[in-house]
């Protein structure tokens, strides 16, 4: 639950505000999925002990929809060259309520759920004796556990302008459901938009940012409003008003999207979703909001400044990371070791605990990969094409940095180190998540290699997130950080996959194949699986599926694996053909990644269909083939799509170091932009520059292409 929304346990009565923007469709329709969602998720709480009211719209907007096919079956063609007159409002939202009312008790019935309407106009709060007759007759229906669905009753409203007069006690459905708030003393207000809550400028604007917490102080004059809602009154302008109002008079408010299927439930469950509104906003002190988007924009501004910097002087920023890591190596091994001792009382998976790990002599391979990646070529301002487009024109393609990186990682604290001295090479800004139970150990290996960084550059080149909360608020950053990283299980990568708009590269499993042909040497394939599964079984790059030519059955060379995986303390499961073969546990799946010691295997007719497994069950990371057979061998270096596929080597080259980029910032099994072990070039794009002497277009007379490739010396 987020800090901020901690109230939320105590609400027991909400208002619950949906406009016609989400009750309908753009022809006015009424937009039945939309409705019926909302009725679920009103019936869950309704069953959970809420009183829940519901102040609706669209009656307006749907009968207009009812009447204008009706005057269209109504009118004869000569009728129809006509000009036609606008519907009368009042009509229609005489036609539009039964309809709508009609569809909420439909949909409630079904839900074994009784609704109640209640139709209010303007003047009838002047009135003190209906004001106490409303709040007697809505306490019974909601001691009966009925909805009751308020509407302003537009038929006969004495407004002059419905859609233009904002003067009375209540002016559209934002401000009655304001109103009611108060009058019925309700613990929240929820009110149902099109958009995901309030932002800082018209959503569709790249520099708009969702607004999570509303202070007057700080908002009131700094956002801009879009048009007003495409149906209806209001718009966000109307829906803010009403917010403030009823949060200063002691109701929270949250502005959230009416278009997905659970807001309203997130909302009570109090997570960070939509805008909150709260009368005491102003006196948290709570900077996250601002603190993740400054963050991002720091690392943006540094990384302008290293790229910016000669060659040798982001190398000898490397070599001080180096030097750095080396000097403090007793300190950052005693708080590692205090993460480890955590995480093995807190009863952790140990290849949780080995990836958390830094081993002796891992700061010393740390130091090392970070000189090597010194020593490489600088990748900034390289000229990979150089043209002449015309006469004096000049254009050349170049490389530059990505920009900012948001790199969230579990376990691994070497991980950070990696991706750190890659951003400095790359010249990219960074920003860091690691996994909690890494938390000593990431602060201090941030803190040797930031004081490491001059501030010419800025030790805000690289940031740590230090509070879970933050993420969701770093990935609405599509305008300031550029590439999305994650690294850790497929649950951490499929959920920001699904949570952001910023591009996000690396890979959601790691289930790495071994196919032992018939032609294999045996003493080879021996060695090499059990390196590919002994070596380091909780990486990514250990084998966890082994398929074995079947015609090695008939020589033993299949029950001799087995032996000595066995024999090595392998866990071993079977596929369908080896489990009924060799008496192992049949594995419940092909696609799974085990992180652990143990593998599954299992037999195949030949290469085609070692194949034909690995397209079917792997995840496109490494696979291999053992075998002596040269065309089988290229057959399957061919056909398997796999980021990285091997003959004759342990899928555990499969690294950025052991490749020899220096270091990685992790595996990609996507297709762009990167594939494989992630390297500087990978953390690089493109840009072109072009010189000329005063050369115009003028529709193309003035110049006469050349389009002629120059050396790039």
């Amino acid at each position: 639950m987020d800090p901020t929304r901690t109230f939320v346990k105590d609400v027991r009565r909400v208002i619950i505000k949906v406009g016609t923007a989400v009750v309908t469709i753009h022809d006015g329709r009424l937009a039945l999925g939309r409705i019926g969602a909302l009725c679920e998720q009103v019936k869950e709480l309704n069953s959970q002990g809420y009183e829940v009211i519901l102040v609706t719209s669209g009656a307006v907007g749907a009968g207009r929809q009812r009447l204008r096919y009706r005057r269209l079956v109504n009118s004869s063609f000569a009728d129809l060259q006509k000009p036609q007159l606008e519907l009368d409002g009042k009509a229609c939202a005489a036609v539009g309520q039964s309809g709508l009312m009609a569809l909420y008790d439909t949909l409630f019935s079904q839900l074994d759920v009784t609704s109640a309407q209640l139709l209010v106009t303007d003047k009838d709060f002047q009135n003190p004796d209906f004001r106490k007759q409303l709040s007697e007759t809505v306490k019974s229906l909601l001691a009966l556990r009925v909805i009751p669905v308020f509407n302003e009753n537009d038929a006969i409203s004495t407004r002059k302008a419905p859609y233009e007069d904002s003067s009375g006690i209540f002016w559209d459905n934002d401000s009655l459901a304001a109103l009611l708030a108060l009058e019925l003393k309700a613990d929240l207000l929820v009110l149902m938009s099109d958009v995901e809550g309030l932002y800082s400028g018209p959503p569709g604007e790249p520099h708009s940012r969702l607004i999570n917490t509303y202070i007057k102080e700080k908002h009131q004059g700094e956002i801009t409003f879009g048009d007003k809602s495409r149906v209806g009154r209001g718009g966000m302008t109307a829906k803010v008003k009403a917010a403030v109002y009823a949060a200063d008079a002691g109701t929270p408010v949250v502005i959230a999207s009416g278009y997905a299927t659970d807001s309203i439930i997130k909302v009570l469950h109090g997570e960070k979703i939509g805008t909150l509104f709260h009368r005491d906003a102003h006196t948290w002190i709570n900077h996250k909001e601002t603190s993740a988007r400054e963050m991002a924009l720091a690392a943006r501004d540094c990384s302008r400044r290293i790229k910016s910097l000669p060659s040798q002087e982001r190398r000898k920023i490397l070599l001080d990371i180096a030097d750095a890591l080396e000097s403090n190596e007793g300190l950052i091994r005693a708080e590692n070791e205090a993460d480890v001792a955590e995480a093995e009382q807190c009863g952790y998976e140990k290849s949780l605990v080995s990836r958390l790990m830094l081993k002796p002599g891992k700061i010393a391979n740390l130091a090392k990969s970070i000189r090597t990646l010194a020593e490489m070529e600088d990748p900034i301002g390289q000229v990979l094409k150089k043209t002449e487009l015309a006469d004096g024109l000049i254009l050349e393609k170049t490389s530059c940095p990505l920009g900012v990186l948001l790199i969230v990682f579990e376990s691994r604290p070497d991980a950070l180190v990696q991706i750190a001295s890659l951003a400095v090479r790359s010249g990219n800004g960074l920003l860091l998540k690691g996994g909690k139970e890494a938390t000593r150990s990431n602060k201090i290996l941030h803190k040797v290699i930031t004081d490491a960084i001059p501030d010419s550059v800025g030790k805000r080149l690289i940031g740590l997130v230090t509070s879970r909360e933050e993420i969701p608020d770093l990935l609405k950053l599509d305008d300031v950080i550029d590439l999305v990283i994650p690294r850790g299980s497929n649950k951490l990568v499929s959920q920001i996959k699904e949570s952001t708009k910023i591009p996000v590269l690396g890979h959601a499993d790691g289930i790495c194949h071994i196919y032992v042909d018939k032609s294999a040497n045996m003493e080879k394939a021996r060695k090499i699986i059990l390196d590919a599964k002994i070596d380091y079984p909780a990486a990514c790059n250990a084998v966890e599926t082994i398929l074995v030519h079947e015609h090695l059955q008939k020589t033993g060379g299949i029950s001799d694996l087995i032996l000595d995986l066995k024999t090595e303390g392998v866990d071993l499961y079977g596929g369908p053909r080896a489990s009924a073969l060799f008496d192992l546990p049949e594995a419940h799946s092909f696609h799974h990644e085990y992180n652990s010691i143990a593998c599954t295997i299992e037999l195949v007719d030949g290469v085609q269909s070692a194949i034909d497994h690995i397209h079917n069950h792997g995840s496109a990371h490494t696979d291999c083939i053992i075998c002596e057979d040269h065309e089988a061998a290229e057959v399957f270096l061919r056909q398997v799509d796999s980021a990285a596929v091997f003959h004759n080597a342990s899928t555990r080259f499969c690294d950025g170091a052991r490749f020899g980029l220096g270091a990685e910032v992790g595996i990609s099994t996507g297709r762009i932009h990167a594939r494989g072990p992630v390297g500087v070039e990978g953390l690089l794009t493109t840009r072109w520059i072009l010189r000329g002497n005063g050369q115009v277009v003028d529709g193309d007379r003035g110049v006469v292409y050349i389009h002629k490739d120059l050396p790039l010396a």
